[in-house]
């Protein structure tokens, strides 16, 4: 086994990188989940969509309220159910009671109402509010009771079968808009207008929205703040609680707090890190949002009457290769082909695949990009080289050109075909860098014989005779300056004898 590691020593000195650098800057693994829900859009709902809320049972059906109606809809084709008109003002709020088979809604009218969600008939009719009410909720485990807020300040708890108010709560001094069940009892001053509040699954924390922030309390800490997330524009209308998959993993059991506001963005917040982990912008205000237990369908409502509702697969739907359709019930998921040596697809299998840990990486090497006056020089259009190496800003480029003009015996040629605006080129390089030490040697030799065989189209051009000006006063600059330095090398050169001789 030691000489085959040690062949493979010398074939691959040094390990490459196993993955390349990418270009584009690369999503979060969460970026993609929430990216991963497929955009549908249901529209023409007449008005505002002022609630939406999803069956806490299974298939997870969602109710919108818009207008003076209530719209149940599948949340696999998010095709409407069914819809509820039996409402004389506008309905402001719906919740589905814990087993799902019941609904309650409350309108501007001051009504709560209780639906069976198959009849769609009116079993409960509960009456106390005297101004609109925003606010209806069945508590998480009690199918009797609910509880509802209005414009009147007042919070009721209704025993439900009795159709009577069980207790009020009247500490409010303004309007109550929105609200969830807890058995704690305590007071916390948002800073503006709540527009929403809920509790997250730990039950001791909640999250209240109003202006254009989003704040994170400690109840059993007392009402502490912990987080205050201001990263919307303007006013916050709606949030809720997702949850980051059910399929195990990495991901699964994760919550987050899903954000909606008149800014037309939707914000998912980290509240275990503080950090907003995703941003997505819809193209009008958003005033509610609402998220399916299963992971799996997420609806936002907007100002002018139109649904946006993403639906993601679920892993146990792919994973058992049936695939539903309204019509034809289940079908079975078909097979994928195996791969012959027969198909095309067999010689490029695997290319995709990432490498692993133990893996080596053999590159292509990278094509050696040519410059221009080299691809003249190989196709021997000798004068359009040394124009074009002219051209650019590189003397090392220039001086390399004239030198392979010179071996290959064509640089006075090319000289003498130059035309004049290209012989301005030539004069104006020489100007620049024929005094220049590694250069000189080439150059002032080439610039005595371009004014030599150039001299009446010299004489015959202003411009060119103002390049002859330059060169001629640089040339003369770098006499004095020879001149100079070898009278301080007379002097220095006797001091240094002297003191070799000590």
């Amino acid at each position: 086994m030691a000489e085959p590691q040690q062949a493979l020593s010398r074939t691959f000195p040094v390990k490459p990188k196993l993955k390349a650098k990418s270009k584009k800057p690369s999503k979060t693994p969460e970026s993609k989940y929430w990216s991963s829900f497929k955009s549908h859009t249901i529209p023409n709902l007449i008005s505002s969509i002022t609630s939406l809320s999803f069956s806490p049972a299974t298939p997870h059906h969602f109710a919108a309220a818009y207008s003076t109606s209530l719209t149940l809809f599948n949340s696999k084709t998010l095709e409407p159910i069914s819809s509820i008109s039996s409402f004389k003002d506008v309905v402001s709020c719906a919740s589905f009671r814990s087993d799902g088979l019941l609904i309650a809604a409350s309108d501007h009218s001051g009504l709560v109402q209780v639906f069976d969600v198959k009849t769609r008939t009116a079993l409960r009719k509960l009456r106390g509010h005297t101004r609109p009410v925003r606010l209806v909720r069945y508590p998480r485990s009690d199918k009797l009771h609910l509880f509802s807020g209005g414009d009147d300040a007042v919070v009721k708890y209704w025993d439900v079968a009795a159709e009577s108010g069980v207790v009020e709560f009247r500490g409010h001094k303004d309007y109550v808009r929105c609200g969830d069940g807890s058995p704690a009892t305590m007071k916390i001053n948002h800073g503006k207008p709540v527009e929403d509040v809920i509790f997250l699954p730990s039950g001791g924390l909640i999250a209240t929205a109003g202006g254009n922030c989003v704040k994170i309390w400690d109840v059993i800490g007392g009402g502490k703040l912990l987080y205050s997330m201001e990263n919307h524009n303007k006013t916050v209308t709606s949030i809720c609680v997702g949850k980051i998959g059910r399929d195990g993993g990495e991901g699964s059991e994760q919550y987050r707090v899903l954000s909606v506001g008149l800014d037309g963005y939707m914000k998912v917040f980290d509240y275990s890190k503080f950090k907003i982990t995703h941003s997505m912008r819809f193209p009008a205000p958003l005033l509610s949002i609402g998220f399916s237990p299963d992971c799996a369908t997420r609806a936002i409502g907007t100002s002018n009457g139109v649904i946006y509702a993403g639906k993601r697969k679920v892993k146990g739907e792919v994973e058992s290769g049936l695939r539903e359709f309204p019509s034809l019930g289940l079908m079975e998921e078909p097979q994928r082909r195996v791969l012959r040596p027969s198909y095309f697809r067999y010689f490029h299998r695997s290319q995709g695949e990432k490498p692993s840990e133990g893996d080596y990486l053999i590159t292509r090497p990278k094509k050696v990009k040519i410059a221009e006056h080299d691809k003249l020089l190989k196709k021997f259009r000798h004068k359009d080289a040394f124009v074009s190496a002219l051209s650019g800003k590189n003397p090392e480029n220039v001086v390399a050109v004239m030198e392979e003009l010179v071996a290959r015996k064509k640089l006075l040629k090319c000289v003498s075909n130059l035309d004049t605006e290209e012989l301005g080129l030539l004069l104006a390089f020489l100007h620049r860098h024929s005094t220049v030490p590694r250069y000189a040697g080439l150059l002032l030799g080439l610039t005595k014989k371009v004014v030599q065989m150039r001299a009446e189209d010299i004489i015959a051009s202003d411009v060119l005779k103002g390049h002859i000006r330059n060169l001629k006063r640089s040339v003369e600059e770098e006499v004095r300056i020879q001149q100079s330095l070898q009278e301080i090398q007379g002097i220095i050169s006797p001091l240094l004898r002297i003191a070799g001789r000590r």
